[in-house]
Parts: C-alpha cells; sequence; structure tokens
C-alpha cells in the first residue's frame, strides 16, 4: 500500500512538474482586412451600421416611458405631447458607449444638458430633421454607406442625406462653421484616423440633451477587426463643455445581401407641419 501511494505521488509531481507544462497559446494574429481599391489600405467601402441604442442616450441608462417626462402622482410620466406613443415613444435601455461611463461635463455645462433634457421636444436638432453632426451620424438608427477610392473617401448617410467629405490632404482651418464639420484623414497602420473640426454648436451627441460647443474638436479611429467588423473611436475634445478629453467605442456593422444600400430619408419635407403649420392661414386642428 504504502509503495502504491509513493508511485501515486511521483506521477503527480511529474505531471505537475515543469516537463509536463503546457504550451502557452500563441496569441491571436491581427486581423489583417482585405485592402481597398489602393492596394494598401483596408477596404471600408459598403454600408454599415451601430447595432447599439446610443442614439437615444451615449452614457449608460436604464429604460424609461418617454424621453421627455414631468412629474405624475408617484413617478414621473411622458409628456404631454408624447403620451399618446405609448411604447413607441419610450427609451430602450442601453450600456452606453462613453469609455467610463460619465461624461466630463463643467457645472455649467451639466445643467445645459439637464435644460435639454427636460425641453427635449422643442430642443432636440434631431426632431427638425437638422444635421446630425460627428459623431452623431454614426450610431443613429439609420446606416451609412463609406465610398472609398484610391484617393478620396466620402460618407453618406441616409439620415437627412448627410454627406461627409474626407480629405487627405488638410486645407488648413474650415473656412466656416457647418453642421457635419470638416473631416481630414490619414492611415496608422489599418487604422482610418479622422480629425473632424469646424463643427457648429448647435448638433447633440444624442436625444437626451448631452451637447457641445463650437470649440469641439473630434478624432475617430476606424479599425477593421474582422470580417465586416469595423471598431469605432472617437475621442471628443472641447474646453468649453467639458473638463478633459473623453472617449466613445463601439462596433460597427456592415450590411450584406439586400440590405446592402441606402433608402431616402430626408426628413426635411416630414418637419415642415411642425415648424411651420402654425403660419398657415387656417391652421390645422
Amino acid at each position: 500500500m504504502i509503495r502504491i501511494v509513493a508511485a501515486l505521488a511521483v506521477v503527480g509531481l511529474l505531471a505537475s512538474g515543469p516537463a509536463m507544462a503546457q504550451p502557452k497559446p500563441k496569441a491571436a494574429a491581427a486581423y489583417k482586412a482585405p485592402r481597398g481599391p489602393d492596394g494598401k489600405h483596408p477596404d471600408l467601402n459598403g454600408v454599415w451600421q451601430a447595432m447599439n441604442t446610443a442614439g437615444w442616450d451615449i452614457e449608460p441608462h436604464a429604460a424609461r416611458a418617454a424621453l421627455q417626462l414631468r412629474p405624475g402622482p408617484f413617478v414621473p410620466v411622458p409628456a404631454k405631447a408624447v403620451v399618446a406613443l405609448g411604447a413607441v415613444g419610450a427609451v430602450p435601455a442601453g450600456l452606453g458607449i462613453v469609455e467610463g461611463g460619465e461624461i466630463p461635463y463643467t457645472p455649467e455645462a451639466k445643467a445645459t444638458r439637464d435644460a435639454n433634457r427636460a425641453d427635449y421636444l422643442n430642443l432636440d436638432p434631431e426632431v427638425k430633421c437638422y444635421l446630425p453632426g460627428v459623431p452623431r451620424a454614426n450610431y443613429m438608427h439609420l446606416p451609412f454607406q463609406i465610398f472609398q477610392s484610391e484617393k478620396s473617401m466620402i460618407i453618406a448617410y441616409e439620415y437627412a442625406g448627410a454627406v461627409r467629405n474626407v480629405l487627405f490632404k488638410d486645407p488648413g482651418p474650415a473656412p466656416v462653421d457647418s453642421w457635419m464639420g470638416q473631416s481630414v484623414a490619414k492611415w496608422d497602420g489599418d487604422t482610418l484616423v479622422v480629425t473632424v473640426s469646424g463643427m457648429n454648436d448647435r448638433t447633440w451627441f444624442d436625444r437626451a440633451g448631452n451637447h457641445h460647443s463650437d470649440q469641439m474638436t473630434v478624432v475617430e479611429r476606424w479599425t477593421p477587426t474582422g470580417p465586416g467588423l469595423v471598431r469605432y473611436e472617437a475621442t471628443i475634445t472641447d474646453p468649453n463643455t467639458f473638463t478633459r478629453p473623453w472617449k466613445m467605442s463601439f462596433n460597427l456593422y456592415k450590411r450584406v445581401g439586400e440590405d446592402a444600400r441606402l433608402n431616402q430619408f430626408k426628413c426635411v419635407e416630414f418637419v415642415e407641419e411642425l415648424m411651420y403649420g402654425d403660419l398657415r392661414k387656417v391652421p390645422l386642428k
């Protein structure tokens, strides 16, 4: 019996010793995306879309009855203007895309965010079909398409027909602020780095009132990480609104088959009644 125990002990030592140690798994090789039209850089052509709820709120958030609420007998209830929408007007929950979870607002800017949220229906530029700006355009509920050639790139968005001309030669500061800003790009290995500046202060980050000033600069990083998959990162710098630069990140997915196309959503005509209906000689009831 003693001999059997000793033999088992020796076997155990050998099995746990260096001679029997399992080799460490090799690190996974970095994904090598198909090359684009220039034969050097990744091919980003195609229709892309985010699959998250950041369009409602880029910070982590629970589901709630509506974007704009009012005090109720026991808990807040939807604002009168949206109560008839029921579940259609509700906000789905989301994990958020802000790294660290919270946007580092200055106290004054956070108070503005709260005021925006309290009067969302009148203040959100999306309600009036204004252009979404960057980075908001990239995670709305509608897709966008990248057109990439050997020397140029255009990003077309289904929402409101928004377009970005991505420049690979820096023309200097934007001559005027605009809704979509000026996009200047370069390649960092297989990552497309785009610096966006010259944006006005009228766009929001989401429907929750998160905002910025006209001093904002956005540095985007578009990195293919797998077939039909791009990791999108954006670093936001705006000393007028935030106490420090902050970052958002999420995945973009490539549409295939019949879905690999944009439809029209030129919503300007859809909001004419909202914006100008009161100017009718006999306003509609």
